[in-house]
């Protein structure tokens, strides 16, 4: 893709304004949601006990609620990860982003980790529905495996990274699941991404959406002046 001729408010539309910190309050999220409404991104991106609230604070906008799923380790049981999305829906959320279950992945039980994301995408009841990864603790034939297993449950984007582990998005990480996935697939690169620069590469690489809490400053970064 084509990156040098994106305005600020075409890169805006690839963002996923994300808070998930434990401890972020009400007020930082109805921050959060005025800042989208502003800018214009994509979505926002928050735990489970906010998107009811971030739902009513975006009503009228074009902004849509994402919510992390099976977070941040994507280790729980999978019926957890079902009724996790079914009420993440039921309060409003547009989109799903689920953490995969690492373990089964690098045991080989890739059945198991099928059967998960074909539970999850029915729970999510024809929304769209990201796979996170965890690309750093993951090699490269595990990567190729598991976007092979998120394209076949009916998934719809591959993401990289949940931001809690020991390293982010890498540009090679994108380029890897672009080439693995197909031209038409959903790619995520989140983890890291905090500058207009890193966010051009990503999506130069292949990526389709951004996942950052660093929104502003990357679309005022492509901008130069602070302003669009």
């Amino acid at each position: 893709m084509q990156t040098t001729n994106l305005s600020p408010a075409q890169l805006a539309a690839f963002i996923d304004h994300t808070l998930l910190k434990p401890d972020a309050s009400l007020a930082q999220i109805e921050k959060l949601c005025a800042e989208a409404r502003e800018h214009h991104f994509f979505s926002v991106c928050v735990n489970g006990s906010w998107v009811a609230a971030a739902r009513h604070l975006l009503e009228g906008s074009e902004v849509k609620v994402a919510c992390v799923v099976g977070f941040p380790l994507g280790a729980m049981a999978s019926d957890v990860k079902r009724f996790e999305t079914e009420t993440a829906i039921d309060d409003g959320a547009h989109e799903i982003d689920v953490v995969l279950n690492l373990a089964r992945l690098k045991a080989g039980e890739d059945q198991s980790v099928l059967r998960e994301l074909i539970d999850v995408a029915e729970a999510a009841d024809e929304h769209t529905v990201k796979v996170i990864l965890e690309t750093c603790l993951l090699n490269d034939e595990e990567k190729v495996r598991a976007c092979q297993l998120v394209v076949e449950s009916g998934c719809h984007f591959v993401k990289t990274s949940t931001g809690f582990s020991t390293a982010g998005a890498t540009v090679a990480d994108v380029k890897l699941m672009r080439e693995t996935v197909g031209p038409k697939f959903g790619v995520k690169a989140s983890g890291g991404v905090r500058d207009a620069q890193t966010a051009l590469a990503m999506i130069a690489a292949g990526a389709t959406r951004l996942g950052t809490s660093s929104g502003i400053a990357i679309v005022q970064g492509l901008s130069g002046s602070g302003t669009y």
